[in-house]
This record gives C-alpha cells, sequence and structure tokens, in this order.
C-alpha cells in the first residue's frame, strides 16, 4: 500500500463512529458505480418515452422520438466504462462473453447490454432512419454519400411497400425493446436488493424504485435536450409536445415518490435492529444528500413546480422556464438517489454499531475528474450523432456543404 492509501485510510478512520471492522474502513464501490447505474436509467428512461409513440400512438411526442432514441445510443455506448474502470483488470473484461458465469448478476449484464444495443436499440434506429439515408445518400457529396450508403446497407427500396415494412419491423422492436429496457436497469436493482446481509439495499422495492426513477430521469434528460437543441437548430419549440412529455415526467415523478415513501414507512414498520444505525446514518452521514438534495430539492420541489403549472395557468414562457429548471433538480435528485444507495449503503458496519466516511479522489480511475468526463462524454457523442442524422429528418445537404 503507498503513502497516499495509507494516508487517506487515517484520514477516513479519524471521522468514523462507534465500532467499525477495520476491513469496512474504506468505501469499496466508488462514484465509478454510482455514474454506472445513472447512466443505464438514462438509457432506459430515453427508450420508454420513444416507446410512448410506437406503441401507445401518443402523437404529440413525435419531436422527441428520435430524439431519445440517439440519446439512448449515445449513454448506452459509454454506461459499460465506468464498471469497466473500476476493475482491478479492465483488460481482461471480455472474458466475461467467452466464460458466462450464469450464476452472476454482475457478469449477466454483458450478454443484456449486448442484446439490448446490438439487437434492439441499433435495429430500431436503423429502420427509423433507412428512409432518410437512402436519399441523404444520393443527395450528399463523397464521402458522406458513401457513408449513408453503406450505413444503409447499400438499400435503394423507397416504395411504400419498403416503407410500411420499416414501421412495422420498427413497431415490432420497439414492443421487445420495452422489457429489455425494464431488464437493463432493473436488475442493477435486483443486485442491490438481493444483499441480504445489508439493510440499506435489502428490500423487495429496490429494482422497481430503481426502474422508476430510470423512467424519471431518461425523460427529464429528453425534454432538457429538447429545450436546448431546438432553438440551436432554429427550431421553434413545439409547447404540445412539452407539455406532454412534462406531463408524463410529472406522473412518473409521483410514482417515483410514492415507491420511496413506501418502501421507508416499511422499514420503519419493521423496525429490524438495523433501523437504528440506519437513522444515524441518515442524519450524520447522508442528510445533505438524502433530505435536502435527493427529497427536497429533487422531488418536492419539482413536484410543486409541476403540480403548480397544472393548477394554474401560466404562459409559455413561463411554463418553459419552470419545466426546464425542475428538470435540472430532477436530474440532480436521481443521481443523489444512485448516490445515497452504492455509497450510503457501505458507510455503516456490519455489527450496527458504527459508521464511516468516503473520501472520493480528484484524480485517477476512481477519482471525480473522470466520473465528470464520462457523464459528459455521452452528450459528445450525441452531438456528433445530431450532425449525421438529424431528429427532424432534414436533408444532409447543409452537412455536406460545411464540410
Amino acid at each position: 500500500m503507498n503513502l497516499d492509501a495509507i494516508s487517506a485510510s487515517e484520514n477516513i478512520l479519524r471521522e468514523t463512529t462507534g465500532f467499525v471492522f477495520p476491513n469496512e474502513i474504506d468505501v469499496l464501490w466508488s462514484i465509478m458505480i454510482v455514474v454506472y447505474p445513472y447512466l443505464t436509467g438514462l438509457v432506459a428512461g430515453a427508450f420508454i418515452l420513444a416507446s410512448l409513440v410506437k406503441i401507445f400512438k401518443v402523437r404529440e411526442l413525435q419531436p422527441t422520438y428520435r430524439l431519445s432514441l440517439l440519446t439512448a445510443l449515445a449513454f448506452i455506448l459509454i454506461a459499460p466504462l465506468p464498471l469497466v474502470l473500476h476493475l482491478g483488470h479492465p483488460e481482461r473484461s471480455y472474458e466475461i462473453f467467452l466464460t458466462p458465469q450464469l450464476g452472476s448478476a454482475m457478469a449477466m449484464f454483458g450478454f443484456v447490454y449486448a442484446w439490448y444495443l446490438m439487437v434492439v436499440l441499433l435495429l430500431e434506429i436503423w429502420f427509423e432512419y433507412r428512409r432518410d439515408m437512402v436519399i441523404w445518400a444520393r443527395e450528399t457529396k463523397f464521402p458522406l454519400s458513401w457513408i449513408y450508403r453503406i450505413l444503409s446497407l447499400f438499400s435503394n427500396d423507397l416504395s411504400q411497400e419498403g416503407l410500411n415494412f420499416d414501421k412495422r419491423a420498427t413497431r415490432l422492436i420497439t414492443i421487445i425493446g420495452i422489457p429489455s429496457a425494464f431488464l437493463l436497469h432493473g436488475y442493477v436493482g435486483f443486485i442491490f436488493g438481493s444483499v441480504k446481509a445489508n439493510p440499506w439495499w435489502s428490500s423487495v422495492l429496490m429494482p422497481i424504485v430503481f426502474l422508476f426513477s430510470a423512467i424519471v430521469s431518461g425523460i427529464a434528460l429528453v425534454l432538457i435536450l429538447y429545450m436546448v437543441l431546438a432553438p440551436m437548430r432554429g427550431e421553434e419549440i413545439n409547447m404540445k409536445c412539452l407539455d406532454r412529455v412534462a406531463a408524463f415526467l410529472f406522473y412518473a415523478v409521483i410514482v417515483d415518490f410514492s415507491l420511496e415513501a413506501l418502501d421507508f414507512i416499511h422499514r420503519l414498520y419493521e423496525s429490524e435492529e438495523s433501523i437504528h444505525i440506519l437513522s444515524e446514518l441518515i442524519v450524520n452521514k447522508l442528510f445533505l444528500s438524502l433530505v435536502v438534495i435527493q427529497i427536497l430539492l429533487g422531488m418536492i420541489v419539482p413536484l410543486a413546480m409541476l403540480a403548480g403549472i397544472r393548477i394554474f395557468r401560466a404562459n409559455a414562457e413561463l411554463r418553459k422556464l419552470i419545466y426546464f429548471v425542475s428538470a435540472i433538480l430532477i436530474q440532480l435528485g436521481i443521481f443523489s438517489v444512485r448516490w445515497n444507495v452504492v455509497i450510503g449503503g457501505q458507510m455503516f458496519s456490519k455489527s450496527f454499531r458504527g459508521l464511516t466516511t468516503y473520501k472520493m479522489e480528484m484524480l485517477g480511475l476512481e477519482g471525480l475528474l473522470l466520473a465528470l468526463v464520462l457523464l459528459a462524454l455521452p452528450l459528445v457523442i450525441l452531438a456528433v450523432l445530431l450532425r449525421f442524422f438529424p431528429p427532424t429528418g432534414s436533408p444532409a445537404k447543409d452537412l455536406s456543404a460545411s464540410t
């Protein structure tokens, strides 16, 4: 162990309270394991919002359909990186495919990820953009014309029969994608909920809470992106679409808040021997991140703001401001949910008699800087995707001219 690690352990030891075993001083699952479920939740939530257009025929959400798909793709490409970086030997990560361990929920993520990315998301985006790629291959100049031609698999079919097949295929893939999205993020909650030795995690509601918080975060993210990107592209924000997205966000937050409240009430009712240490954990270690950021700022305030919009009539500009601020606060609250679950579940002793703390590094594979890079990288990928695959389906002639 190097001197920096020894010094960090000594600092943590000085801030522990009560009785903590020596091997429980250091928090093993760091900020990377916080970022991982946050990213996968955004993927699942964005896809669920897109599915409302194809499956449930919510036509008002059409302006956000393609944006939701591309957002899910951008974030799922980065989602496994926090896990890989957290591994002691990330170069061995590919071995989960060569020697599958069906009894490991974490190891099965690779197969769930491959299924969702390769079969569900990429196929739906391909069928959705096939017609446009055929047109763009004809209208753009080399080399973009060949890029679109290759991506469309050299397809030239623009007949009505071919377009109808694209629509049917997209709808079928979306139907398959909904349970796949639930599985992608629900199993993350399953991993934590199945740890019986940890009362902070061991709850039958954990997978459901993770799933609905994912839906909330994904819808909020698409709302933010739509409000930012539409003016940047010179387009007017469709208020019917924005109001509809905000309505679904409002309903999702209500369900998520109810589930978390039910989980908390259930823990209080059981009053197991761990209830005292969990109370100390909330008051002494997680008060700011749980009570203030997650519950107050990330849940109650946005709920009140969104409810106020539905009760009192407001003009379009005021609604835009309230929607944007609410979505930002919700994102902050959902990230706090992940933080409180992952980090908070490691802060109390297995003896239920002491609390430790978590000192986050600034640099390194487990540091704050790399975590911020991972959170920003999907937005960079999304910008590239939107450059080549505009959500409005507009011709790519301007793109080829600019290049």
